[in-house]
């Protein structure tokens, strides 16, 4: 292949991850989750949930109440005042875990009100002025645990009491009547009570915040995952990371993990795969990718216009007695790797020198590759690919040392590994 026809693979194939970009929402898995905040006065709350990135509606209304009607003229009376039975203020509110996570949500619920105070805030007396807290899956539950576990400790340390906080799953929500909806945005002078304690997350990035100063050098692959179950995620780490041993790391992210980093495409969806170089994003693909398609996209991502590249993806051969053969033909005890997944083919004990200026081997690592016929320039011979990333190794003769295989393989598509 000629250096112009190369330059044309590789436009066909920035091309090709272009469109593998687009949205697919039948390989993404878009996360939207409900979760039910009572804190007092549900005004004020409605409008600081509306304000936070990634929170999609906020919506005033009542909540874990038994024989009550869910009317603010019925929770408001007199009789329901110290009512266990009563309906809470609370405000439902739906986002985006893969722009806010429930952890960072929840720091916020708790900061902006008294969770010490039982059946009040400030001057708001009464049992629908309770701290509650209804969460719609297990997932919640776990993250509602270990933030207000977090927030009692700062809260004793502050001097303050125990949590009063109810925690218990979504049964039934009842929406506020319409003048309260946006009641703040229509009332700018309206009644907004501010019963915080002042309490706040130490080094709450931290809580929620990997360190990303390690991706912001050289080549990395980043997963966004959510919080919650994505099937499509789940896929992509049986399918494709179960068996990835590359030295590109792979590590996963939620989508409010990023800082530091600079990404271009959307991270609404998940699974987002991002190629990053020194933190800076080089491509990335939304939605689910299979082992062929990401693999092409690594080849691209780490070969770039080279031999190997050549070899790996257009079934090219190297020169006899290349560089990378001449590295790799007196190596120490070990083992040869796929140069993409990592992982083992050849072993050096089954290496023999063959003379003909390539990497022989009487038999691969069990598992590791399989053939097909290869039939190009009028020849018949047996290709060998790479089970794990389907890359071309070379090809399979029948001349090997006393009647055995003669695994004739290209070594610029091959990385080594000494064994211990």
């Amino acid at each position: 292949m000629n250096k112009t026809s190369f330059y044309f693979s590789i436009l066909t194939i920035s091309f090709v991850l272009s469109a593998l970009a687009a949205p697919s929402i039948s390989e993404a898995t878009i996360h939207s989750e409900k979760i039910i905040l009572g804190s007092g006065c549900f005004w004020g709350a409605e409008k600081g949930y509306e304000s936070l990135p990634g929170v999609i509606d906020a919506v005033s209304g009542y909540a874990d109440g038994d024989g009550v009607q869910p009317t603010y003229r019925e929770i408001t009376k007199l009789k329901h005042k110290f009512n266990p039975n009563n309906h809470a203020e609370v405000v439902e509110v739906t986002y985006n875990t893969n722009i806010i996570s429930t952890a960072d949500l929840l720091m916020h619920y708790f900061e902006s009100h008294d969770p010490t105070q039982l059946n009040r805030q400030g001057n708001d007396v009464g049992t629908q002025y309770r701290s509650i807290i209804l969460y719609s899956n297990e997932d919640q539950r776990l993250v509602i645990q270990e933030i207000g576990s977090a927030y009692q400790a700062l809260l004793s340390d502050a001097g303050y009491g125990k949590l009063t906080t109810v925690i218990k799953p979504i049964t039934k929500f009842y929406k506020a009547e319409n003048y309260h909806q946006d009641y703040i945005k229509k009332n700018p002078n309206g009644y907004c009570p501010d019963h915080s304690t002042g309490v706040k997350f130490n080094n709450k990035k931290q809580m929620t915040m990997p360190d990303n100063t390690t991706l912001a050098k050289g080549k990395t692959i980043v997963v966004i995952e959510p919080e919650g179950y994505c099937p499509y995620c789940e896929k992509f780490k049986a399918e494709v990371v179960k068996n990835y041993l590359g030295n590109i790391p792979l590590i996963f992210r939620l989508a409010s993990q990023l800082e530091g980093l600079r990404i271009d495409s959307p991270t609404w969806a998940t699974p987002t795969i991002l190629f990053l170089e020194e933190g800076k994003e080089v491509f990335g693909h939304q939605g689910y990718m299979s082992p062929k398609e990401f693999y092409e996209a690594l080849g691209y991502f780490k070969l770039g216009d080279s031999e190997a590249y050549r070899v790996a993806f257009d079934k090219g051969t190297d020169a006899k007695f290349c560089k990378e053969y001449e590295i790799f033909k007196n190596t120490p005890d070990g083992i040869f790797l796929d140069k993409l997944s990592g992982a083992p083919l050849f072993d050096t004990r089954d290496r023999f020198t063959s003379s003909t200026g390539w990497l022989s081997f009487t038999q691969p690592i069990d598992g590791s590759v399989y053939t097909k016929p290869d039939n190009s320039y009028g020849m018949r011979r047996t290709e060998i690919r790479s089970a794990t990333s389907d890359i071309h190794l070379g090809h399979v003769f029948p001349d090997g040392p006393n009647g055995s295989s003669r695994y004739c393989i290209n070594a610029t598509v091959l990385d080594f590994k000494q064994r211990l």
